[in-house]
């Protein structure tokens, strides 16, 4: 694409009086860079991009996107905000993918992952091609990539979009995290239907209160548009039983549709009944009312199979189908997943990471324990401190046994977390066993039947991030060698 023709599309009434060059590719990581690239320079949290618009240059960069002038031998578009203007460039330079797609944002505290694999599977069962982005991969038709963002960043995100539509993908289904939304990474992310979970206390570290937490959350409904369209109408999917919905109906001009379980709704369910194998409830819709089970347990997970329902049932899929769909689905990784080695006690890893949805999960396990329950947990580090102590309370609270160890401390030393833990727990019965290799070890060795043993925080992930260095680490393959007895148990 020629220079002056993707920067028609950036400001109207700006004089960019440059040579007109062929750009190639549009990049902010000056080591990506070939000829011909446009290089956007970008002041991140800890490294500016503006130190190194000479290297990009000299790796082929034929234009710079800065935020001031700088001395070097191409254009230098010089721009108020880099990051906004990025992502103007890159859904024209890819030529605006997401209005070739049905797009399907889902944000919320919780409920985000499982709620967007059950509306991929929905509409891959009912024959679309789907994409779907999020914490844990990317993944467009059967192909899976890795993620480093709940949300990429704008350049990113455009150019899977992109990969989507010449991959033939049809409705693109994905995570849309508050950060995302308030650093404008899906400006010119044209969605269909945007989905909101719950709102909890989480990334108060980024937003400091919950005010702004919520307004940022609010964004997604707001940029849904303004015009009512039967060509392609919008649609805001909400909790009804969450405060935050109130505002994010005031804040949208799209179809509202609700669900939920305690108020009256559009798609509902009631008679509710769980055991460790899964849950059972009733369905009511405007379309009618039919019995749901599904091997996802807990109250938690009845509002995520609601929100998929309801998104499901505004694209016109049947509801008899859609049903089938939900109750093939055996889980999502990390999420209440189960570790059977055929122990005689049970061991479930969730990505629980925030007060509620510890809560959340505590409280399903209770109405199905019988014996004791250990809560392994921890807390990241250079994360919202005043958790801390709130999921310390809610272990100590809903399990018999608390054990406080390590999650991903990052730069943090790992004992001033738990001792911010602590703090919350004051007097109360409980452990503490820094390294979790060791703690989830010490639980399987104490286990008896019966008893369930709950690894908490980090679900799905592979990793265990420690000063500066990523090791490898699963919380479920750790399980399942402690439970095996192989080596490294107490």
């Amino acid at each position: 694409m020629k220079l002056h023709t993707l920067l028609q599309s950036l400001h109207p009434l700006a004089p960019f009086e440059f040579e007109d060059v062929e750009v190639t590719s549009i990049e902010n990581d000056n080591r990506k860079v070939t000829k011909g690239s446009l290089f956007v320079c970008v002041k991140g949290y800890t490294v500016d991009g503006h130190q190194f618009a000479a290297s990009a240059v000299q790796n082929g960069a034929v234009a710079i996107l800065a935020e001031k002038p700088l001395d070097l031998p191409v254009p230098v578009i010089v721009v108020t905000n880099t990051v906004r203007a990025m992502a103007v460039l890159g859904d024209a330079f890819y030529s605006h993918p997401t209005q070739k797609l049905h797009l399907i944002g889902i944000t919320g505290t919780n409920g985000k992952t499982t709620t967007s694999h059950l509306i991929e599977k929905i509409f891959a069962d009912f024959g679309k091609k789907t994409g779907l982005i999020g914490t844990m991969y990317t993944k467009i038709g059967n192909q899976m990539y890795e993620t480093k963002n709940t949300t990429p960043e704008s350049l990113t995100l455009q150019k899977l979009f992109k990969q989507m539509v010449d991959e033939k993908v049809e409705v693109a289904v994905m995570e849309v995290s508050s950060h995302a939304l308030d650093l404008g990474r899906v400006h010119g992310c044209a969605f269909d239907t945007a989905v909101f979970t719950n709102l909890t206390q989480d990334h108060l570290d980024y937003h400091q209160t919950m005010a702004e937490y919520k307004r940022a959350k609010g964004l997604l409904f707001s940029q849904l548009g303004n015009a009512f369209s039967d060509h392609e109408p919008k649609f805001a999917i909400l909790n009804v039983d969450d405060e935050a919905t109130k505002m994010y109906e005031k804040s949208t001009a799209a179809h509202v549709i609700s669900y939920g379980i305690d108020l009256p709704a559009d798609i509902s369910a009631r008679n509710i009944s769980m055991n460790a194998g899964g849950t059972t409830f009733e369905l009511v819709t405007p379309l009618g009312a039919s019995v749901v089970t599904t091997k996802l347990v807990g109250k938690f997970n009845v509002y995520n199979v609601l929100a998929s329902i309801a998104v499901a049932l505004v694209y016109r899929i049947p509801l008899k189908q859609i049903i089938e769909s939900i109750e093939a689905v055996q889980g999502v990784p990390g999420r209440m997943e189960l570790v059977d080695e055929g122990q005689s006690y049970a061991v479930i890893v969730d990505y629980a990471h925030t007060p509620d949805s510890l809560e959340n999960v505590l409280k399903t396990i209770g109405q199905f324990a019988n014996e004791r329950i250990y809560v392994i947990v921890g807390c990241g580090g250079d994360r919202d401190r005043t958790k801390r102590p709130l999921m310390a309370q809610i272990a100590v609270k809903y399990g018999t046994n608390p054990i406080f160890t390590s999650d991903n401390p990052r730069s943090e030393d790992p004992l001033a977390i738990l001792k911010d833990m602590e703090a919350g727990v004051s007097g109360e019965t409980y452990q503490v066993i820094v390294d979790r290799k060791e703690a989830i070890h010490f639980a399987v060795k104490a286990a008896k039947p019966g008893d369930i043993i709950l690894i908490a925080g980090k679900g799905h992930e592979t990793y265990q991030q420690i000063g500066n260095q990523i090791l490898a680490f699963d919380d479920r393959l750790v399980a399942k060698e402690a439970i095996k007895g192989e080596s490294g148990c107490i």
